[in-house]
């Protein structure tokens, strides 16, 4: 390690000394937090129950479910879980009222909005969208759930902000199961790609962003990438290395003095890769790491791509990166964007390693806010549930950035989850004015049970 970066690594474990102060009146902060949330809800006890559900997602619970949550605050355990699993309220606009709350608290012209699936294991057939499909977390098809997430990377933070249940097609054309498990009438099958475009279409307006980014599963479809463009989102999207590419600055094979003139070939990204000079990669800084410098290897040439056989109807550019993970293995990802070709590299450096990012989120809500803990089979319980790990995570970003802006001198690292423990369980919400948009039916209605310097990011 280099005298500059073990500077710099003493400024950053600086930052990172917080003094317990920071974690006084930490219980009635997330009153305070929670209220322009759950006063979309009409109900006192629904208001109370997202309070309860909320602090059992921060709390220290082992396992982070309604039961655990309702025994933690000594209470009613129906109760609790007819809220998270069966009760009228909407998640909807909880999560824009999220949405716009980020993008007003760290959005910036060139943030990175971010799309990846995430699966979670399941047994048996009754969870809702439940089916033998690939499950990431165990590295092979087998039974699970799979989320479509949607986050947001800015030079100031990242966080999760929506979500889609992908209901595979043998759920969605057996409306007996959907009606089993609560999928509302109006639900129709759609691709991934198609719910990461509702997503967009739906938050993007609140969030202000330069690049739209996703995994090889996003990237490989040429007409999400071109929906994206014909929508003008600027997209650097990861694709596999056998999608199939023209490199237009490839020189024209040679004309034998008949036929059509001939054109350069298409061939694979991968096959292309290997056949570049060393002297052809360039090296750029991205940001400083927790291990070292953060930086990578790129390639760049404008391509044709393939739509359905045919060529796309604009042209992109391949951007390979080369890089050595925190193991010491050299890695290669490859992208396609649309961006224009005065674009830096700096910059696709700085957006690929923004996209990494949501895994960074979808692990925060896992590990930190019971995002996997839920025990719930139907369609409302999975989004209340969703939902609310949402929020108590945004809340723990909320509580990080504030830790930043106190005075860091007191030597200590406590935790916050256990200083919030040891606060009162006795906080409650109160919303003193009732007219309100009511987003739930009334209590006599029948219950039916957002360009950066690289080192920013």
């Amino acid at each position: 390690m280099d005298r500059r970066f073990s500077v710099r690594k003493a400024e950053l474990l600086a930052e990172c000394e917080v003094s317990p102060q920071v974690f006084r009146g930490m219980v009635g902060r997330l009153v305070t937090f929670l209220e322009p949330f759950v006063e979309l809800m009409v109900r006192p006890e629904q208001r109370q129950h997202a309070l309860t559900c909320v602090r059992g997602l921060l709390s220290d619970l082992k396992r982070k479910n309604v039961e655990s949550m309702a025994y933690r605050d000594d209470q009613d355990r129906g109760k609790l879980q007819h809220f998270v699993g069966v009760a009228e309220w909407d998640y909807r606009p909880l999560q824009q009222a999220l949405a716009r709350q980020v993008g007003r608290e760290f959005g910036q012209a060139d943030g990175v909005i971010v799309f990846d699936p995430s699966a979670f294991p399941k047994k048996g057939k009754q969870s809702v969208g439940v089916a033998r499909q690939w499950c990431g977390r165990l590295g092979k098809i087998d039974n699970c759930q799979v989320g479509v997430y949607m986050g947001y990377v800015s030079r100031e933070e990242h966080a999760l902000l929506d979500m889609r249940l992908y209901l595979p097609k043998e759920w969605t054309s057996d409306r007996a199961r959907c009606k089993r498990a609560g999928v509302p009438r109006s639900v129709r099958f759609q691709t991934r790609h198609e719910q990461a475009l509702e997503m967009l279409e739906s938050n993007g307006k609140h969030l202000p962003h330069q690049w739209v980014a996703g995994d090889d599963e996003f990237g490989r479809s040429a007409g999400f990438r071109r929906d994206l463009h014909e929508q003008r989102e600027t997209y650097l999207l990861a694709v596999p290395s056998n999608i199939t590419i023209r490199d237009l600055s490839a020189e024209l094979p040679p004309y034998q003095g008949r036929g059509a003139v001939p054109k350069r070939s298409f061939e694979q990204v991968g096959h292309w890769c290997v056949a570049r000079d060393e002297s052809e990669w360039t090296r750029v800084f991205v940001r400083d790491g927790e291990k070292g410098p953060l930086e990578v290897e790129l390639l760049t040439c404008r391509v044709e791509a393939k739509l359905n056989r045919r060529r796309m109807p604009y042209e992109e550019t391949l951007v390979v990166i080369r890089y050595v993970d925190d193991e010491g293995t050299t890695k290669i990802d490859d992208y396609l964007s649309n961006a224009p070709t005065d674009t830096p590299l700096r910059e696709f450096a700085r957006v690929s390693k923004a996209a990494h990012r949501v895994e960074e989120c979808i692990k925060r809500c896992k590990n930190e806010a019971g995002l996997a803990d839920y025990e719930v089979r139907n369609w409302k319980g999975w989004h209340h549930h969703q939902i609310l790990s949402f929020l108590a995570c945004w809340f723990l970003i909320t509580e990080s950035r504030r830790g930043k802006k106190n005075d860091a001198g007191h030597h200590g690292s406590p935790d916050s989850r256990r200083a919030f423990n040891a606060a009162t369980r006795s906080a409650s919400l109160r919303h003193p004015n009732t007219d309100r948009t009511r987003q739930n039916p009334s209590s006599q209605t029948k219950r039916t049970c957002t360009l950066l310097s690289p080192q920013n990011t």
